[in-house]
């Protein structure tokens, strides 16, 4: 019985030296990927929030604390609050609507026999393209005098507007753009989802009366795409509020600051005006709405996701 316990005690104790040995290696492995996340994600962030706390400006030597004096003067700063205003619209136009269309174009693509691999090509080159060059070809289709869309709008009698040169349609414009980028990115993430749903499902629903394609859709296709749905949500609704490049080259925020958005605010405060401790206060509203929003979204559509 002693032999048989000290071999038992042996064994347990050479398993525990095996966990502890790899549990060392996965350290070792993990360690450089932690060190990067520490030093270029972590540390900034917490750099940020305390010079959000400051009246830190680049060029001045002296920094002065002044606890939540940034913070009490955003909400009654007029341009942040109309920066925060236009992100709000931006988003609510962007995102649902390159969803919607993201998926239909994935279920077209889906359900042609032909030239898939070609229409894929083509509505993914907006993801691929570089943004201030397809920025530049925007600029020329919404020009006022020798743009293509205005001389289509006379063709049919409408008036021809000043696109990216109107305070009232300025926004709308440059949410047509990210329409337009973000459909691609979508559709290609549907599409996995939708390769992904089994076919003996749609066979099932057939035999139990799911005979139209919007049974199909509204009883399979609908409830199997709940995953890549809630991902596709709130990955589209997070790169409509971070939004910058479009409007940096096609605008720069005007006119009349309205096209200006969150992202444009805080590079204007920051690296314009150089008011480092007020743009790093933007930051971490920026930073709390990004959260909140991830939040809601897992809380809402996460109870509604069916998982295979």
């Amino acid at each position: 019985m002693a032999s048989i316990a000290i071999s038992h005690a042996a064994s347990v104790s050479a398993a525990v030296q095996h966990e502890r040995s790899e549990a060392r290696t996965a350290w070792l492995l993990a360690a450089p990927a932690i060190v990067l996340l520490v030093l270029f994600v972590l540390l900034p962030v917490v750099a940020v929030l305390i010079l959000g706390f400051t009246d830190f400006e680049l060029g001045v030597g002296n920094i002065r604390f002044v606890g939540f004096e940034n913070y009490a003067h955003l909400f009654s700063d007029r341009i942040f609050r109309k920066a925060l205003w236009n992100t709000t619209l931006y988003t609510a136009i962007v995102a649902p609507v390159s969803i919607l269309l993201g998926l239909g174009v994935a279920m077209l693509i889906e359900s042609e026999g032909w030239g898939k691999s070609f229409f894929r090509t083509a509505y993914f080159l907006p993801v691929v393209s570089l943004i201030v060059a397809m920025a530049t070809v925007w600029q020329y289709l919404f020009h006022p005098t020798i743009g293509p869309i205005n001389a289509l709008a006379g063709l049919v009698g409408l008036p021809k507007l000043n696109w990216l040169g109107s305070s009232s349609t300025a926004l709308y414009s440059l949410a047509i753009i990210g329409i337009w980028q973000s459909i691609g990115f979508n559709m290609v993430l549907f599409l996995a989802g939708l390769t992904a749903i089994p076919r003996e499902l749609y066979a099932a629903g057939e035999i139990d009366g799911a005979k139209s394609p919007l049974d199909r859709f509204r009883l399979v296709t609908w409830p199997m795409l709940g995953p890549t749905t809630l991902f596709v949500v709130i990955i589209s609704i997070t790169n409509a509020v971070k939004t910058f490049e479009t409007v940096k080259t096609l605008t720069d925020g005007g006119p009349n600051h309205a096209s200006e958005v969150l992202l444009f605010t805080i590079y204007q405060e920051g690296f314009v005006y150089m008011k480092v401790g007020y743009a790093s206060a933007m930051t971490m509203v920026f930073l709390a709405i990004l959260v909140v929003l991830m939040f809601l979204q897992y809380r809402i559509l996460d109870r509604r996701v069916h998982y295979t």
